[in-house]
């Protein structure tokens, strides 16, 4: 175990119980929290992680546990929440939108676990943050008496120093050790994994998304959910509490609505910072006001069109996923598919909305004191996710839409 690895969740000093906080109340904490983690997004970047005095902000506003269970004292919100919410964040600190939008939809996805591993976790601590990596490849595992054995190395464990829990993708292998026969997302201690410091990144640089390390570590059946079970509805451990709609939307279809709005967020605050900066600024060289200038004027309107276009994608997408819930029914593969596409679509469109204004920013931007230049970094590295890359899953889309054979058995 690494030193920073022992941190895990800050105490707190109340149990507190965010059941009766709706929506409009969830947004008007995480606008407020908006203009102070502007003012730390460079100390953020600098510290490789999320900020100690961010994560006790957001754990004061009940903004890890917009998703989490009423019956644990979350909010228990729709899902379009977690689009929304990460997103305004987004506007002030990109990476800790991530880290908002990641830890709080495991809450989520911990509604889909058995009940015993549910109070396992709440009962100890509701305010405990819940670490992941979803690379399937990255873990091995074999079936044993009462669960399974597993082993890996997995990248991207965002704001994984913060939390006491990982949820970690594992193929589990047959006797011959080379075909798949499950697919498992195994919950594991802190106490069972091993931080390794690999996150020095252009991008996303707070978000502290180191790796993990896990050698043949036991975990029982409870807290190895079967991924295949997750598809849509409640037949997952977590149904026989007969939990609410939330937690019948399919987990891997709907797994990157969490992430994407960091992007979308950060577009915004790019287009913030950008008006703010040329309503007062004239030409080096000319001394004329660059607002007057209609290629900034063009470019302005591109980026806006930009921003709400992908907003919209992602609202929409999310909207429908938890109505489809609501009236308890399992989305066909190619609407799966389809808001797959969604997120990696409205990901790009973000990020070309940052390059829009920074093709007319002008020389200021290449000073690192400009918060433009982090966001436009932000929004690259974002793209870079798997499951922001259009043409993977475009592809997809494509050949379901064409009549092919797409095959994912957690989808």
């Amino acid at each position: 175990m690494s030193g920073t690895g022992s941190i895990g969740t800050l105490p707190q000093r109340e149990r507190r119980d965010f059941s009766a906080v709706g929506y409009g109340e969830a947004m008007r904490r995480a606008s407020a929290l908006v203009p102070t983690f502007h003012a730390r997004a460079q100390e953020a970047e600098d510290s490789r992680g999320l900020l100690r005095q961010n994560e006790q902000a957001l754990h004061e506003a009940g903004l890890f546990r917009f998703h989490q269970p009423r019956a644990f004292g979350g909010m228990e919100l729709d899902f379009v929440a977690v689009v929304d919410i990460a997103a305004e964040i987004a506007r002030g600190c990109p990476s800790t939108a991530w880290n908002v939008g990641n830890l709080a939809c495991h809450h989520w996805m911990l509604g889909y676990y058995h009940p015993e591993t549910q109070h396992e976790v709440w009962d100890a601590n509701p305010d405990a943050l819940i670490a992941s990596s979803i690379a399937l490849a990255a873990g091995r595992g074999r079936k044993a008496d009462g669960g399974f054995v597993v082993s890996g190395r997995w990248p991207f464990s965002s704001g994984v120093d913060n939390s006491d829990w990982n949820m970690l993708a594992v193929t589990i292998f047959g006797d011959d050790e080379k075909t798949p026969i499950d697919w498992r997302l195994c919950l594991v201690p802190k106490s069972d994994y091993e931080i390794i410091d690999t996150w020095y990144a252009m991008g996303m640089g707070a978000t502290g998304s180191k790796d993990i390390k896990v050698t043949e570590q036991f975990v029982p059946e409870r807290r190895a959910l079967a991924l295949q079970l997750c598809r849509g509805g409640a037949d997952h451990p977590g149904g026989v509490a007969k939990p609410g709609p939330l937690y019948r939307i399919p987990v891997v279809a709907a797994s990157s609505h969490p992430l994407a709005p960091a992007a979308v967020g950060a577009a915004e605050g790019a287009y913030d910072i950008f008006l703010a900066s040329m309503a007062k600024r004239a030409g080096t060289y000319t001394g004329a006001k660059i607002a007057d200038f209609q290629a900034v004027q063009i470019k302005v309107a591109k980026a806006r069109c930009l921003i709400d276009s992908a907003r919209d994608l992602l609202r929409q997408s999310a909207i429908a996923l938890q109505a489809g819930a609501e009236r308890n029914e399992v989305p066909p593969l190619e609407t799966k598919l389809r808001y797959r596409t969604h997120t990696a679509f409205a990901v790009g469109q973000a990020r070309e909305a940052v390059q829009t204004l920074w093709s007319c920013y002008g020389a200021q931007g290449l000073y690192t004191r400009d918060p433009l230049q982090r966001h436009l970094r932000d929004v690259m590295a974002i793209g870079q996710h798997f499951s922001f890359n259009f043409d993977i899953a475009g592809s997809a889309f494509g050949l379901n839409a064409l009549g092919g054979a797409y095959a994912n058995p957690t989808m």
